[in-house]
């Protein structure tokens, strides 16, 4: 991708005249090496990083800053902040603005428990006056912009109407929505309704996020919400063309479509981008295992391909398998068969998308 020149690279992709395509962040996922990969095949208009925990003595961690300073994409990053400390956050923030990025994201919608039950990520949405004062403190402490990434609630839909207003009172520049509660996870529907009620609720642009997995559906989720643009995240893991295809389908011009070794190479690429090469091979191994539980739904729809990639030990042994399902001229859709979440041993640790 050709980097593009940007005067006010916020304002020019959440208010120019085509939706917004951002890269959710993803823990362990969305660091310097994913974000230089996914770039070769199109990659998104805005990039928010890994989230950064923040504590009372808590850094950024040096590969997220990495990020962040040697960031190769040519498009606008948001550091994105968990933590339920005020003044820890205040001083985050402050010193992330010294760095290369155009805003501040807080996050309330991480539904991993080891996040949740220390009242961070989307935790908070059980303390609504806990989340109007943290982003009291961080508003007036953040001179760049300031977003939101949030749930609907924590056990229920209806928890979204209550968290809107807070939201309202706080001058956010971005809100994105991910389109179930805390309890559902990465589970059942998602309640596209919901986030088109935040659209309407709020004066700042809204992202939708949750099981954006094509052109169309990112089409018919803009259309159904009237969301400023849409944000994905696993899907981008097992499709990394998907921003590319959005653009074509918006544009009516012809769409990338992979065939299985497009899909190979792809995976090749992954590897080498999602592990560090001083570590043991059966570390790396296990490293980009995770990544291609995401992948697995969109090869075959039985899950034959990820119980073999599941089963290999060395590089050898994933990349036969790899070979043996993808060695072809087919296209794929890379689309999860009815929406099928990551097979069983791939569990979110933190956010996904």
């Amino acid at each position: 991708m050709t980097a593009l020149p940007l005067q006010n690279p916020f304002d020019d992709v959440l208010r120019g005249p085509t939706p917004c395509l951002a890269l959710a962040p993803m823990h362990d996922v969305t660091d310097l090496r994913f974000w230089r990969l996914i770039c070769r095949y199109g990659g998104a208009d805005l990039y928010f990083t890994e989230y950064i925990r923040v504590h009372g003595t808590s850094k950024p961690r040096t590969s997220i800053l990495r990020a962040i300073d040697d960031n190769p994409t040519g498009r606008p990053v948001i550091a994105q902040l968990i933590g339920n400390d005020a003044a820890a956050l205040v001083r985050t923030a402050r010193e992330l603005q010294q760095r290369p990025i155009v805003g501040i994201d807080f996050n309330l919608g991480c539904p991993a428990p080891i996040v949740y039950r220390k009242r961070a990520g989307g935790g908070l949405l059980r303390d609504p006056s806990r989340i109007d004062h943290l982003l009291g403190a961080l508003r007036a402490a953040v001179s760049i912009k300031l977003s939101v990434k949030t749930r609907l609630g924590f056990d229920s839909p209806a928890e979204l109407e209550p968290l809107l207003a807070i939201l309202a009172r706080h001058s956010l520049d971005l809100v994105t929505v991910h389109g179930r509660t805390v309890a559902d996870c990465y589970h059942g529907q998602v309640r596209y309704d919901r986030i088109a009620q935040a659209v309407s609720s709020l004066a700042c642009p809204v992202l939708a996020n949750g099981d954006i997995d094509s052109a169309a559906k990112a089409a018919a989720v803009l259309a159904r919400t009237g969301a400023r643009g849409v944000m994905i995240g696993r899907a981008a893991i097992r499709n990394p063309w998907i921003f590319d295809q959005i653009r074509a389908h918006r544009e009516a011009r012809p769409a990338p479509v992979p065939v299985g070794r497009d899909l190979l190479a792809y995976l090749e690429d992954l590897y080498e981008a999602s592990s560090l090469s001083t570590l043991p091979e059966a570390k790396r191994v296990q490293i980009v295992k995770r990544a291609m539980g995401y992948v697995g739904p969109g090869v075959d729809a039985d899950g034959s391909f990820w119980r073999e990639v599941r089963r290999a030990r060395t590089h050898a042994e994933m990349f036969d398998a790899c070979r043996r399902a993808l060695s072809h001229d087919r296209p794929m859709a890379l689309v999860p068969v009815q929406g099928l979440a990551p097979p069983t041993g791939v569990e979110p640790v933190a956010d996904r998308d």
